[in-house]
């Protein structure tokens, strides 16, 4: 690669994201393009652009914006709203709008945010009538050019008659969605790198949007971003489909400019403080606090895996080898009110995100990073699909996939599944081998299991650890779930760790999804030397 000046990539950079003509916006709705294009802009458009900008080396200025913005407090920030009455798209029948977020407080990279219509690519100018300061300064002088920090898109998802938040895109390259009756929680995110590695986390971010005007007659509204970062560039669009449980069709084209050991397809971020099994870990009345409960895996093999979520003590990283896997998720399973009381945050309202591949995806691993949190305001939980192989600089790669918020995870599969699960504490038997014992407890319900309540004995577990050994397995029928509870003893030398794997089966025949967790036993600590005290006379 011929070695480009600073000035040159930021002209580069510019012109990548300014070719189409900056026409003003009106009534809501985007104004007609003073020339007409010969092609109607669309994804090849925003592929050709991440590539050439993936050619060139990072550039970062540009990025900064005014002083008086990104001094705002968070309470300040807040005070910033988007005027409703400005609402693009309210004139044209559709029942989508289009609502735009202030630059300010953390959100600090500025995002070009364009319409598309009829064919044209055409970027919204920044003024400050689209917003309400409150008791906010309204800034002085702010460039047209000076972009947002992202979007929202609202329609008609709970109510015929009323406006609800669908998707929105703030921040980096974080995105949420909804579907009816939810709330929002978790977060997807377009790309993630060195996630938990060795060097600091990279967190790429869109350098510019798209969104397709929508006609009256549209059910779908599609998304496009030109996203950047030191390491890959890359070009996405998202296929929404709002409703009970909305979708999001997502085809990415990343470019990456190096090596990227940790790159993670289709990441999911959420937070975990505390769970039924977690009463150490509560911090007030509220009996389980977390946004998600569980991950959920599909293998390549059609294997189901129910992995509990967890508020480690320090960073775990625990990796799932697979080829070609048939889907992934963040899943708040646990939907009872009474398990949560909490009025405000809602938590048994919040969705879990189902990621389903399209196409094969090869030799890789779906990993789940565990943080260490006392605060449920920090997202602690991530999860995604990494490659064996790292991605080759400078060559394209493209991954498509589906993301839907889902309320249950029971219209997924027809095995039973994990309703609760609980760990006892850590035992060392004895000092002198060191040798840990740990009681595990899982509870199985749905499915089929009902059915097999009249002869439990039928069902059988099949337990299994990847270190030390399962000292006991106890199977009881719970009829008041119509299930039954697992009762797993494993043992494991001072030091190790192992994976555990249970489920339940009435002989050849799998009768539920495979329940899988962690653990670890602590190294002996070295004998204190005895030091003796020697007397003169």
């Amino acid at each position: 690669m011929s070695p480009i000046t600073r000035s040159c990539s930021r002209r580069a950079a510019l012109a990548l994201l300014l070719s189409s003509p900056a026409v003003g916006l009106s009534k809501g709705s985007a104004a007609p393009p003073e020339q007409s294009r010969q092609k109607s802009f669309g994804y090849d458009d925003v592929v050709r652009r991440a590539k050439e900008l993936g050619e060139q080396p990072f550039d970062s200025e540009g990025l900064v914006i005014p002083r008086e913005l990104s001094k705002l407090s968070y309470d300040s920030y807040r005070e910033i709203r988007f005027r409703r009455d400005k609402a693009f798209w309210r004139e044209g029948g559709s029942d989508y709008r289009l609502l735009l977020f202030h630059l300010g407080f953390l959100h600090d990279k500025p995002v070009q945010v364009h319409i598309i219509k009829d064919g044209s690519a055409i970027p919204i100018p920044f003024t400050t009538g689209l917003f309400e300061y409150g008791k906010v300064a309204v800034p002085k002088q702010l460039s047209p050019s000076l972009g947002f920090a992202g979007f929202a898109v609202t329609t008609t998802l709970n109510d015929l008659n009323v406006q609800d938040e669908v998707i929105s895109f703030l921040g980096a390259s974080y995105f949420r969605l909804i579907g009816r009756g939810h709330r929002y929680g978790l977060s997807a995110r377009s790309l993630a790198l060195d996630v938990g590695g060795r060097q600091p986390e990279e967190f790429p971010f869109f350098r510019a949007l798209w969104l397709e005007e929508p006609s009256r007659d549209s059910t779908e509204l599609v998304i496009y971003g030109l996203l950047d970062s030191p390491s890959a560039a890359g070009a996405y669009r998202y296929i929404v489909s709002p409703g009970k449980q909305t979708s999001v069709r997502i085809t990415a084209t990343i470019v990456p400019r190096t090596a990227v050991s940790r790159l993670g397809i289709a990441p999911l971020t959420s937070m975990f403080l505390a769970g039924e099994g977690d009463l150490g870990q509560r911090t007030d009345f509220r009996p389980e606090i977390h946004d998600s409960d569980g991950l959920m895996m599909k293998s390549g093999a059609n294997e189901w895996i129910w992995r509990p979520i967890q508020n480690p003590k320090r960073l775990r990283i625990t990796s799932f080898g697979d080829r070609n896997p048939r889907g992934f998720g963040l899943m708040q399973r646990d939907r009872e009110f009474g398990h949560y009381q909490d009025l405000e945050a809602q938590y048994h309202a919040r969705p879990g995100y189902w990621v389903e591949p399209d196409g094969d995806w090869g030799e890789g691993r779906i990993e789940l990073v565990e943080l260490p949190t006392n605060n449920e305001g920090f997202d602690n939980i991530v999860a995604y699909w990494t490659p064996n192989t790292p991605l080759p600089p400078g060559k394209a790669a493209e991954f498509s996939y589906r993301l839907s918020a889902v309320s249950t995870t029971e219209t997924l599969h027809q095995y039973g599944q994990v309703k609760n699960s609980f760990n006892g504490p850590d035992i060392v038997e004895s000092p002198a081998d060191g040798i840990g014992k740990k009681r595990f407890i899982i509870d199985f319900a749905d499915g089929d299991l009902a059915f097999y309540l009249s002869e439990s004995k039928r069902v059988e577990i099949a337990a299994s650890t990847t270190a030390g050994a399962i000292a006991a397995a106890i199977l009881d029928p719970n009829p008041t779930t119509k299930g039954f509870r697992a009762i797993v003893d494993a043992t494991l030398p001072a030091g190790e760790s192992a994976e555990l794997r249970v489920l339940l089966k009435s002989r050849a025949r799998i009768l539920t999804e495979t329940w899988t967790s962690s653990w670890a036993v602590p190294a002996l600590a070295a004998p204190t030397p005895i030091s003796r005290e020697v007397k003169k006379d």
